[in-house]
């Protein structure tokens, strides 16, 4: 039997999380936190320090139900994801972000028109039979301006030819796939999304060793004129449906932030005996983060619940509240290591992992400074009157 630990998003009220109340949603729930704590606890140290890819805790996350939420094409239920998303971000960030990735992929897969994707592949990937992530990490930051578009393609008879490189990308190994997206023609003003099947080991080349992150299965991915069928585009032109899931793109990752700072707040209070009496002259004391957790969950549960990309007010929202999770994530993992003291700073320490976790959510697209690039400019956008 395991300990009762209260979770992210667990004690919010009925109105707040959509969920609550439903038993099968809390079964499903149940099941992925036993998982999470029981699979991924002692794997965390190994995902991070190894590199790892703990492709068998995804399929039994899967399997339990963890996808469930996009069975859904039309209408996926983003509570319950994002619940999902900071579960598993609790236990160990690097299988959180997996998680992000594969629901993101599961996004485009819903979208695309041709049935051998939104409805077979989708099915597979769904129940955790077949793996595949998002390299959508350069087109988004092209959309915003800050960068050029990495892939490009030519319409050729049947499809595409795509040549370009994407220096990293997660969630991906050869034999699975990924959502892609490259210009089109000679003003590279269009863009076509689709489906990339990684089938040849000459289409990824190994990545940097980062500080952290490494067991995500993150490739270089170097396209030659390599051919996309048509059944494998999922949309063009593909800004208006990049718009559409970019709110579950943002939201999704905020449940990694929330599991990351509920999982720095679980460091603290594990010390809070042989170390309370010293700790309680630090700043960002558990029970102060615990108090900005909630209100942050509160906001996240609230803007999934009832998502309006085509509404100003509440895409800043959106952006603001993935900026402040990233912030909250840093200064809540800093805290656990103060905390915890020279046991947090072992190399196979939670307190030290999660605080490597904290800054890849800093800066894995978008990172903070995009963040406040894009409301920036979002607030001084004219409404029509």
């Amino acid at each position: 039997m395991l300990p009762h630990i209260s979770h992210p998003m667990s004690d919010l009220p009925p109105e707040a999380a959509s969920t609550t109340g439903n038993n099968g949603c809390d079964d499903v729930s149940s099941r992925i936190e036993q998982i999470a704590q029981t699979r991924l606890g002692p794997l965390a140290s190994t995902v991070d320090q190894e590199g790892y890819y703990p492709l068998d805790v995804l399929e039994e996350l899967a399997q339990a139900g963890l996808f469930s939420p996009f069975a859904s094409k039309d209408n996926p239920d983003l509570v319950q994801a994002v619940r999902g998303v900071a579960a598993v971000s609790r236990w160990c960030g690097s299988t959180g972000f997996l998680v992000w990735c594969h629901m993101a992929c599961a996004l485009y897969l819903a979208a695309a028109p041709d049935p051998s994707l939104n409805t077979d592949l989708l099915a597979l990937h769904l129940k955790g039979a077949r793996f595949g992530g998002t390299a959508l990490s350069n087109p988004i930051k092209a959309q915003a301006g800050i960068e050029k578009m990495a892939l490009h393609a030519t319409r050729v008879a049947g499809g595409y030819l795509v040549d370009g490189t994407l220096p990293w990308v997660s969630h991906i190994a050869q034999g699975q796939y990924c959502g892609a997206v490259a210009s089109l023609g000679e003003d590279r003003a269009e863009q076509v999304l689709f489906l990339l099947r990684l089938d040849k080991p000459e289409l990824l080349f190994k990545c940097p060793h980062f500080s952290g992150m490494e067991g995500t299965s993150t490739w270089g991915i170097r396209l030659q004129a390599h051919f996309v069928p048509e059944q494998d585009v999922i949309a063009t032109p593909a800004a208006p449906l990049l718009k559409q899931i970019k709110v579950p793109f943002l939201l999704l990752q905020c449940g990694m932030a929330a599991g990351i700072i509920q999982g720095a707040i679980d460091s603290m209070q594990e010390v809070e005996g042989p170390l309370g009496h010293v700790n309680q002259y630090l700043h960002d004391r558990p029970d102060a983060l615990a108090s900005e957790l909630k209100t942050l969950e509160e906001r996240l549960i609230s803007l999934a619940r009832t998502p309006a990309p085509q509404d100003r007010d509440y895409m800043l929202d959106v952006l603001d509240i993935r900026a402040h999770g990233a912030e909250l994530a840093l200064r809540a993992t800093q805290s656990a290591l103060l905390h915890q003291g020279a046991r947090g700073y072992l190399s196979s320490a939670a307190p030290q992992r999660r605080v490597r976790e904290a800054q890849f959510m800093a800066i894995v697209t978008p990172a903070i400074k995009h963040l406040r690039y894009e409301m920036d400019r979002l607030s001084q956008e004219e409404m029509p009157v």
